[in-house]
């Protein structure tokens, strides 16, 4: 079962345990620092609950730079993709960071995602080639990329079975030691149905998807939480280059009362619903604030940045059967 956080600090320890004996949940306090909290996948293994993302941070020297910082700050949970076309400079900077900073492959999480246009019996080789560039003993975490097919006119048959067959090879995967987890991105609730009724004996551990005031789908997240399957935000500040929800005025006032940055209140929001986030940060100031997120966002703050005029900045599962 997946882990919870409770947000208000006057829980007493021994109410946390009576609590986790009579129901069989986990609870986490928001006492503890953001860089070692954690959410309890339905393998048994735990993932950070803020990560590092690494889309468009592709050039060797790059990549080796801005992990050392990331590491140095404090972030444990790498996140990167086939599509990202980084994984081999992300591999080759482990290799030397790790050892920098007294950290062995176990002390990391890494996650990385199959290419859209590997579809069906193709992601296992996905799944092979990935763990080869990332030259590591294992994957903490596979997932499906995208619940279609790149580049390719399917029938809406096709497409189902592609995503069928995709699921299973990861089954295999992680059967045969290559990924300790498996799981989808950009997956809505009939994908993830579908996925659930045929999954060849393994659930998915997480979800990820876009995730900010202006687009959240409360739905998807309920049908997470209650299957198990850990809901983790990307584009939590809008996406690359989009400046709209770090300067929305609303977002800004919460800011100034609170004394944190919008980055970090847009964090907290995705963070307080029990949402897993993996922001993009090139500074290491920003970094630090973008993991600092040891406070609360008041109720009626919560609510002003649930209810943003509805907005979608990047794909739309909705599109694919």
């Amino acid at each position: 079962m997946m882990a919870f956080s409770i947000h208000s600090p006057n829980f007493s320890t021994y109410f946390l345990l009576i609590c986790s004996s009579l129901f069989g949940v986990s609870f986490q306090e928001t006492r503890v620092s953001t860089k070692n909290m954690k959410f309890q996948l339905n393998s048994g293994d735990s993932i950070p609950a803020v990560g590092f993302g690494t889309f468009l941070i592709e050039d060797t020297e790059l990549v080796h730079n801005i992990l050392d910082t990331a590491l140095s700050v404090g972030y444990r949970l790498i996140d990167t993709a086939a599509y990202y076309e980084n994984e081999e400079a992300i591999g080759k900077a482990l290799k030397v960071l790790l050892p920098k900073y007294n950290l062995t492959r176990s002390d990391i999480f890494i996650t990385t995602k199959l290419h859209p246009s590997n579809r069906g019996e193709k992601a296992y080789e996905g799944l092979q080639q990935s763990l080869r560039y990332l030259d590591c003993e294992y994957i903490d975490l596979y997932l499906l990329h995208w619940p279609g097919v790149d580049g390719e006119n399917l029938t809406r048959s096709e497409v189902k079975k592609s995503r069928d067959d995709g699921w299973q090879q990861l089954v295999r995967g992680k059967k045969d030691g290559l990924t300790r987890n498996i799981g989808v991105s950009n997956y809505n609730i009939r994908h993830l149905t579908a996925l659930l009724k045929n999954n060849h004996g393994i659930r998915p551990a997480l979800n990820q998807v876009e995730w900010h005031p202006e687009y959240h789908q409360n739905e998807v997240l309920e049908f997470c939480q209650r299957e198990g399957i850990v809901l983790q935000a990307y584009s939590s500040l809008g996406g690359t280059g989009n400046t709209d929800l770090m300067g929305n005025p609303k977002v800004k006032k919460i800011a100034e009362k609170l004394g944190k940055t919008p980055a970090q209140i847009l964090l907290r929001w995705a963070l307080q619903q029990n949402v897993a986030i993996i922001p993009k940060a090139r500074s290491k100031e920003h970094m630090e604030q973008n993991i600092d997120l040891n406070f609360n966002i008041p109720e009626a703050d919560m609510n002003i940045l649930s209810n943003f005029e509805r907005k979608k900045y990047d794909w739309d599962p909705d599109t694919v059967a």
